[in-house]
């Protein structure tokens, strides 16, 4: 007996195989088995034909085994995987498609680049890993109806400068997204950062953050039901008030889930556009981020909103961004009509003093450029920063030499310190210790009556 090449089938192929057998024991009819099998009744008698002249080979594709026509050349394949390992070894296999397309002209596709990488031992699929399942929430309805706020610490130059950190807004409608780095996520970056925003595309009607301690005073528990804290608040808090945008505070970092993708998307595109670009200062890269990244990331990743709709907010002659973005605290005017900040004293002009300005309460703003503006009432007052006053230079040491001392006066002598220089000129061996029945030398002789008091 001859040995039989093995018949590769699919599941498909045996409940197909099943149906056609039924039929040719005449237990079905051609149209019964084209309805189980959702074939028409001419390509069901096609199968049976195949069926007798093959037997069970017949109702596999003719294609099976066959290489594409469409395969990529060997020689293409193998360039592919050398340029991979050459200059894309840590990229996935969507951005190393992009970037063999524009730098190399090498047209592949994603999944294709991921089998031949995959077969050369260059990519690993990875296993996701089993997570809490959450419900995701649907997009807000219009642009500029809700932005989400967030920043990202990650070594963006690989070493190359200064650690840098990516303050980022994204749109919840649209994906829409602005951002710039800094060496500090401080206050002034980020109020820097909505001050960009709104100068861009204006007012959105809320933020979404975390509970970071720049948007929120983070507070302990209370104690009683009934106990509350003061109410107070941020520099960012109390300019989005000014400002008339609302603010939202996320409970865990999966209800800004969206931010947090935009962040987890640049560590990996993001890094390695910097890399390829040479940035080595805080200024190149946000010139990267600017001009290369957010465009990219706006043509490809953004998508319509559901209502065309453009809910941003035009800014007003009320909003004074650099007053409301600004470093402001309350102070009290002296009767000399001066304010204190910031350790210094800054005199009031003369002719900006007015009634009710001695001893009422002042808005302080410390502007961008470091200079101090005082606003009582709605209107700006002229101030002048006081000179600290000299302190006395020390003696020469000429003068401390022939400077006389003055004479000590005699201590007085205190009930106390009666019998103290009488047992200060005892011997070491004959101090006086205290015991019940009266004062026992260190010999052991006992005294009926203490020396001294």
């Amino acid at each position: 007996m001859r040995n039989q090449p093995e018949l590769c089938m699919s599941q498909k192929d045996w409940d197909r195989l099943k149906v056609l057998h039924a039929v040719q024991k005449e237990l079905l009819t051609q149209k019964q088995a084209g309805l189980q099998l959702t074939l028409s009744e001419r390509w069901v008698r096609k199968l049976l034909v195949r069926l007798r002249r093959e037997g069970d080979r017949g109702i596999v594709h003719r294609l099976r085994g066959r290489a594409s026509k469409r395969r990529l050349p060997e020689a293409v394949r193998q360039r592919v995987v050398k340029l991979v390992k050459r200059e894309y070894a840590d990229f996935g296999p969507t951005l190393a498609a992009e970037y063999l397309a524009e730098e190399h002209g090498v047209q592949v596709s994603k999944e294709t680049l991921r089998q031949i990488l995959m077969k050369a031992g260059v990519w690993r699929r990875k296993r996701r890993r089993v997570e809490e399942v959450h419900v995701w929430r649907a997009r807000r309805a219009c642009w500029g109806e809700l932005v989400q706020w967030d920043t990202s610490e990650h070594d963006w130059l690989e070493g190359r400068g200064p650690q840098l950190y990516l303050l980022a807004m994204i749109d919840d409608a649209t994906s829409r997204a602005w951002a710039h780095f800094a060496e500090q996520d401080t206050t002034a970056e980020n109020l820097g950062l909505l001050a960009s925003y709104l100068e861009r595309w204006g007012r959105p009607v809320e933020f979404y953050t975390d509970k970071h301690s720049m948007f929120t005073v983070n507070r302990p528990a209370c104690k009683a039901q009934d106990e509350a804290w003061p109410e107070a608040g941020t520099q960012i808090g109390r300019a989005l008030r000014e400002l008339g945008i609302g603010w939202i505070a996320a409970h865990s970092p999966q209800a800004k889930g969206r931010i947090e993708r935009f962040f987890g998307t640049a560590q990996d595109r993001l890094v390695k556009g910097l890399r390829k670009a040479g940035a080595k200062t805080r200024e190149e890269a946000n010139r990267y981020l600017e001009f290369e990244y957010l465009p990219q990331w706006t043509s490809r990743f953004t998508c319509p909103p559901a209502n065309p709709t453009d809910a941003h907010r035009p800014l007003g002659r009320e909003h004074d961004l650099a007053a409301i973005l600004s470093h402001v605290e309350e102070r009290r005017v002296a009767n000399d009509y001066t304010v204190r900040y910031n350790n210094k004293q800054y005199q009031i002009t003369p002719e900006d003093i007015r009634p009710g300005l001695r001893g009422a309460s002042v808005r302080v703003e410390q502007r961008w450029d470091e200079t101090v503006w005082v606003r009582f009432r709605g209107s700006y007052l002229n101030v002048q920063l006081c000179e600290a006053p000299r302190r006395p230079q020390p003696p020469t040491a000429s003068l401390r030499e022939n400077k006389i001392p003055k004479p000590t006066p005699p201590r007085k002598a205190r009930s106390w310190m009666q019998g103290f220089q009488l047992r200060k000129s005892l011997p070491v061996w004959k101090v006086i210790k205290q015991d019940r029945g009266g004062w026992v030398s260190s010999q052991g002789s006992r005294s009926a009556e203490p020396v001294g008091r």
